[in-house]
């Protein structure tokens, strides 16, 4: 009797196991399908606002070219045209989906040549902003994943920068709208009236908790009131989250 019971034990505790296993299997399977559907819809939106992404930082960088160029500097249309055609060509990357670090680089040392051939003392204003606009060009690439860095951020914890984590990660999300409105960029774009009927916010309060995650570098909206995406960024935020909640157990 006793080793009926004994071997009944057994086969619950395999049982057990087994089944442990599969909800395993199952939830690591789910965890992958769900990346690949992430990555399929972010190279999607990729592709589909690149051009539009493009246009719009050049049509602001001519403005501010035309605005903070030297008016009086006899080079000004030279240099005018000069920095617009830079800016242009590197804004070609962003339409193609990728760039890599090498190519950056090469940008740097264009900028720097062209910097080097400055005749008049108030050149570096204008090439001042010519590189800011280019950083401003970096910067987008960044969002969407266009363009990745291999600098790695140190893992000591004592390295950690307090500041920049607070401002740039965990206040944007200490909210409850602005958290909800990060999942739901996770599954697809959003237009600003969708939003507004997820987190039944109107307006200027929706505006500013999307200007937050916008500014943190979480998601891009085509405009003010446009079509919102989720980047790179904000996806991996969400990812490392889920993944902080299962290891916690919460």
């Amino acid at each position: 009797m006793t080793d009926g019971t004994e071997h009944h034990g057994r086969e619950i505790e395999d049982l057990r196991s087994e089944i442990a296993g599969i909800r395993g299997g199952i939830r690591r399977f789910i965890e992958h399908a769900s990346e690949q559907h992430i990555d399929t819809i972010l190279g999607g939106l990729r592709r589909e606002y690149a051009e539009v992404f493009a246009r719009e930082h050049l049509t602001d960088a001519d403005q501010s070219l035309r605005e903070r160029v030297i008016q009086e500097c006899p080079m000004r249309d030279r240099c005018y045209a000069a920095f617009y055609e830079f800016l242009k060509n590197a804004a070609e990357h962003i339409r193609d989906g990728e760039v890599s670090e090498e190519v950056i680089r090469s940008y740097r040392d264009r900028l720097g040549a062209m910097r080097k051939g400055g005749k008049f003392d108030d050149c570096s204003t204008c090439f001042t902003e010519t590189n800011r606009l280019f950083e401003k060009q970096i910067d987008l690439m960044r969002s969407p994943g266009i363009y990745r860095s291999s600098q790695q951020a140190s893992g000591s914890i004592a390295g950690l920068p307090g500041e920049v984590l607070a401002r740039g990660l965990f206040e944007p999300l200490a909210n409850r709208h602005r958290f909800r409105i990060l999942q739901s960029l996770s599954v697809e774009k959003q237009t600003f009236s969708d939003l507004s009927t997820l987190t039944d916010l109107r307006g200027g309060n929706l505006l500013f908790h999307l200007k937050k995650l916008q500014d943190a570098g979480m998601i891009l909206q085509r405009h003010e009131r446009g079509d919102s995406i989720i980047t790179e960024k904000g996806y991996k935020t969400l990812k490392g989250i889920g993944t902080l909640c299962t290891t916690l157990r919460l």
